[in-house]
C-alpha cells in the first residue's frame, strides 16, 4: 500500500493543497474549524509529512539537532525523549549527535553539523551548553540554540536557557542525612567538565556549613558520573580511618555504584551506611534497597528547551538572537526512600 500524500489529505478534507500546507506549518491564518478539519484527516489517514522535502521548499528548515556528551544513558535517552516528542508535536524533524566536548574542533563540528544537515536549530545538553566561548562563537556564525544548564537561576546573559537548580536540591539531600545524625557525609563528584558538579558541591558544601560542621576534605572523592567511579570512590571512602557514616553520590549511577561496594564490603544499608543519589533515573528505583535522591524531570526539562527553542525560531527572522527570551527554572525534589537511615549508636 502507498503511503498518504497531501493530496490525499486535501481532497479528504475537501480543501486546497495550500490550505493543508498552511496547517502543517501551524500558520495563524487557517480558521480553527477548518484547522481541526485538515487535522482530522491527517489523522485518519495516517499521514507523515516529508520533512526534508518541507525544508527544501522553504526558506526554513524544520530539522533540530540534540548535541550531548554524557556517559549516563539514562541521561542521554530522557533527553532524546523530552526533545523527540515536541518535534513530532511539532512537525520538526530531529538529528541527534553525540560528541566530545573536549574536542579543540568542536565549535567548528557544530557549526558545519548545523550548516550541512540545514537544521533549523540545536538544543545544546550539558557540557556544551555551559562554555561561553561555544555559545558566543555559534552565536557570531548565526546558529540559532537553546541550552541545558544547572544555575541557582536565571543567568539573564542574552541566550535562550532552560536551568536546574542543583545546587538547592543537593543542599536538602545533605540537609536530610544531617537531620539523621550523620556528621561525616562523603560526596562523590561528578565530571568535571559538567556544571552540575560543582553546583552539587557547593549545595552539599553550604548545609555541612549551616549546620556547623566542617568541611572534611578527606571525605570529597573526584570522578565521572558513572557506575564505577562510584564503586571506586566508595571503597577510597572505607579504607579510612574513620570512614563516613553517609556518602552522598553526584547522580543515581554514582549512588548505585557505593551501594554495590558497600554490599561488596560487608556494609548493611542503611544501617551501617546511608546513601543518596541524584536525578531519580531508573538507577535509583531498581537499586535495592531504593535510593535517597532529588528528582530531576530530565525529559520535561528537554521538552520545555525545545519548546523554547522553536518560539524563538517563530520570531521575524530579522529580530536580534539574542534578544533575552522566556528562560524557565526547575528545581529537583527531593525524594527519601530506604537507602538512607538515622546514624546507629557507635558508629
Amino acid at each position: 500500500m502507498r503511503s498518504p500524500t497531501i493530496k490525499d489529505v486535501a481532497e479528504r478534507s475537501q480543501v486546497s493543497l495550500k490550505t493543508v500546507s498552511r496547517v502543517i506549518n501551524n500558520e495563524t491564518t487557517v480558521r480553527e474549524g477548518t484547522r481541526n478539519k485538515v487535522l482530522r484527516a491527517i489523522a485518519e489517514l495516517g499521514y507523515q509529512p516529508d520533512l526534508s522535502a518541507r525544508s527544501l521548499r522553504s526558506a526554513r528548515s524544520y530539522a533540530l539537532g540534540l548535541v550531548y556528551d554524557n556517559p549516563n544513558p539514562y541521561y542521554v535517552i530522557a533527553v532524546q525523549s523530552g526533545v523527540l516528542s515536541v518535534c513530532r508535536e511539532s512537525g520538526y524533524g530531529l538529528q541527534i549527535h553525540p560528541c566530545n566536548s573536549n574536542s579543540p574542533n568542536l565549535a567548528e563540528e557544530l557549526v558545519q553539523l548545523a550548516r550541512h544537515s540545514r537544521l533549523a536549530g540545536l538544543v545544546l545538553a550539558p557540557p556544551m551548553s555551559e562554555r561561553m566561548e561555544l555559545i558566543r562563537h555559534l552565536t557570531d556564525q548565526g546558529i540559532r540554540f537553546v541550552r541545558i544548564i544547572s544555575a541557582a537561576e536565571d543567568p539573564k546573559d542574552g541566550y535562550p536557557c532552560v536551568f536546574v537548580d542543583d545546587r538547592d536540591a543537593a543542599y536538602d539531600i545533605t540537609k536530610h542525612l544531617i537531620q539523621l545524625g550523620h556528621q561525616r557525609i562523603g560526596f562523590l563528584w561528578g565530571g568535571e567538565a559538567h556544571r552540575s558538579s560543582p553546583e552539587r558541591f557547593r549545595g552539599y558544601e553550604s548545609a555541612l556549613k549551616d549546620y556547623g560542621i566542617a568541611l572534611d576534605k578527606k571525605l570529597i572523592i573526584h570522578g565521572d558520573y558513572s557506575f564505577d567511579d562510584g564503586f571506586r570512590g566508595a571503597r577510597r571512602l572505607f579504607a579510612l580511618k574513620e570512614r563516613p557514616t553517609a556518602i552522598f553520590g553526584s547522580n543515581d549511577e554514582i549512588a548505585a555504584g557505593v551501594l554495590a561496594a558497600a554490599k561488596s564490603s560487608g556494609l548493611e544499608v542503611p544501617y551501617d551506611l546511608s546513601i543518596a543519589g541524584f536525578e531519580d533515573s531508573p538507577f535509583s528505583k531498581q537499586s535495592w534497597p531504593t535510593l535517597t535522591t532529588a528528582k530531576q524531570a530530565t525529559e520535561e526539562i528537554a521538552r520545555h528547551a525545545t519548546q523554547l527553542l522553536i518560539s524563538t525560531l517563530d520570531e521575524d527572522d530579522d529580530a536580534d538572537r539574542r534578544t533575552v527570551v522566556s528562560n524557565k527554572g526547575f528545581s529537583p525534589q527531593l525524594v527519601i526512600r530506604g537507602s538512607t537511615g538515622p546514624v546507629r549508636a557507635g558508629n
